[in-house]
């Protein structure tokens, strides 16, 4: 079942993500260590892996986030999500529309992106568990992310949804973490903060603090 406090600090990866010369399982185990909350496996771009050897990653991922009794959630693929039973799966707006696989993920984590007040109502929340909202500030990690929303995004959400889980994510850095914060976020979304972090643990812990 679903706890808010999953989305303390939500690490988002795939082998995209990672740096040469290194894995996305050596990066997940040393995020896992440092105390991650939650794990999301997004593989997409030209490089992404695909058919059984991104089922292979995945399972393998899974396992290895359950070991440390961190839910492991897929991005987009239902599929993919039924075949490892992952923990759940996170949708964007252009993605499966979330009724049509509901059904299919009782008791499983489901989470959707919500960028602004506009997406919210066209949202429908009734089988969501949280929101991601953002990008918060201008990112490199998601090639088709909007333009930035900002941290004020996040009250004004709150205006319709009052205590809805949220969590944050696009561009955020140790730097402006409290900022999002402070504006009510329930956690940060990181990709690049961690995967590229030439001290993970040390990151982590910096965020971990920052969401306290």
């Amino acid at each position: 079942m679903f706890n808010k406090e999953y989305l303390k600090v939500y690490f988002i990866c795939g082998t995209q993500d990672v740096p040469e010369n290194t894995s996305i399982k050596e990066i997940l185990t040393k995020a896992l260590e440092a105390g991650i909350t939650m794990f999301q496996f997004r593989e997409k771009g030209t490089t992404a892996l695909k058919g059984q050897a991104k089922v292979k990653l995945a399972r393998q991922l899974c396992v290895l986030c359950h070991s440390y009794q961190v839910p492991f959630i897929v991005n987009d693929d239902v599929a993919l999500a039924e075949e490892i039973n992952a923990d759940g799966i996170h949708v964007g707006q252009d993605d499966l529309d979330v009724s049509t696989f509901a059904k299919q993920f009782k008791d499983k984590i489901i989470g959707l992106s919500v960028s602004d007040v506009e997406e919210y109502n066209r949202s429908d929340l009734t089988y969501v568990d949280y929101i991601g909202v953002g990008p918060m500030y201008a990112t490199a990690s998601k090639g088709d992310a909007n333009a930035p929303v900002g941290p004020e995004m996040i009250p004004q959400l709150r205006n319709y949804i009052d205590n809805f889980p949220i969590v944050a994510i696009g561009g955020i850095s140790l730097e402006n973490a409290s900022d999002v914060v402070r504006a009510g976020a329930d956690g940060l979304s990181l990709i690049s903060a961690i995967a590229k972090s030439e001290h993970i643990e040390q990151t982590v812990q910096q965020f971990l603090q920052t969401v306290e």
